[in-house]
């Protein structure tokens, strides 16, 4: 696959097996779509993340402001009443936690200043959810309904080898069966911590070296689909850890950030990609409309929470 100038060619010798894909819907040039929750009904739900609003896409591509907030928005992930909890700053730049309700009023539930970077989101068990700080090194419990915060884990393998790089370490976080997986993507590495039968961590470690993962999705089986972002592309990574691509730049993932399964019938053996043109390293093209696109990958989701 391409590589722009100067790229670790992690995926030179990866096979490729191309997945069907449609692009649903495009937003603006520079537009930095950085997370997906899709809910049950289909809808789905997008973080723009630079401008802080949240847009509902139906399954047919039209798109509409769901909610606005002050400041920026980065993860996403629903309450069991179909409610969004969502990561973020607020205008001044503090770490939020914020509840965006199904029709679309906000409200701040935590105000986090310890927190430096909060970015993917995902549920643990109950009105509790665990949310990546990537600039800090660690893993926050985020209790919605106290509404309290606290770190559930401050491990060297989720903070970044370099300090001064602003790729983000700890980024997107899901579990799968009593592991939480994690990618820390300025070490290129995808790690995984047991969960205990207390919802504590166990000792983090390393799943898969040399690959850059944003955001990620799991199906029933155990694969993981994970965006790619600066590679402009989707790979998918087996329990065994070996990896496969099934989308690239011509299938419009350019920039990918993150991914979610279908939740209907007709796209439960689907993921939806988000991604921001290339804003981040642009393509020889330029920077590109930001896609939402849907791949068949042949696979059901696996339940988030």
């Amino acid at each position: 696959m391409e590589h722009s100038a100067g790229l670790p060619p992690i995926y030179a010798d990866t096979p490729i097996e191309l997945a069907p894909a449609k692009v649903i819907t495009s937003f603006s040039t520079n537009t930095f779509l950085e997370n997906i929750a899709i809910a049950s009904d289909g809808t789905i739900f997008v973080s723009n993340h630079e401008i802080g609003t949240i847009v509902r896409i139906t399954p047919n591509g039209n798109q509409q402001i769901h909610a606005s907030l002050e400041g920026k928005v980065s993860g996403l992930a629903f309450t069991p009443n179909a409610d969004l909890v969502t990561t973020g700053w607020n205008a001044d730049s503090i770490s939020v936690v914020s509840l965006v309700t199904v029709d679309g009023k906000v409200e701040t539930l935590l105000n986090m200043p310890d927190a430096i970077f909060l970015n993917g989101i995902t549920p643990l068990s109950g009105t509790q959810y665990l949310t990546a700080d990537s600039y800090r090194g660690a893993i926050w419990l985020v209790d919605i309904a106290q509404p309290s915060s606290s770190i559930w884990l401050e491990h060297p393998l989720l903070a970044r080898s370099n300090p001064e790089n602003i790729i983000p370490a700890a980024n997107g976080l899901k579990r799968f069966g009593n592991d939480l997986y994690v990618s820390n993507t300025e070490r290129m590495l995808l790690l995984r911590i047991p969960i205990t039968a207390a919802n504590q961590p166990g000792e983090p470690e390393i799943f898969v070296q040399q690959t850059n993962i944003d955001d990620f999705a799991f199906d029933v089986e155990g694969n993981l689909y994970g965006a790619t972002h600066i590679y402009n592309s989707v790979v998918r990574i087996s329990p065994d850890g070996s990896t496969t691509i099934i989308a690239q730049a011509e299938q419009g993932v350019i920039g990918s950030t993150a991914v979610a399964f279908g939740q209907q019938e007709s796209d439960s053996n689907a993921i939806y990609v988000v991604m921001n043109g290339g804003m981040f390293l642009p393509p020889p093209t330029g920077v590109v409309p930001a896609n939402v696109v849907r791949l068949e990958v042949g696979k059901v989701g696996y339940p988030l929470g």
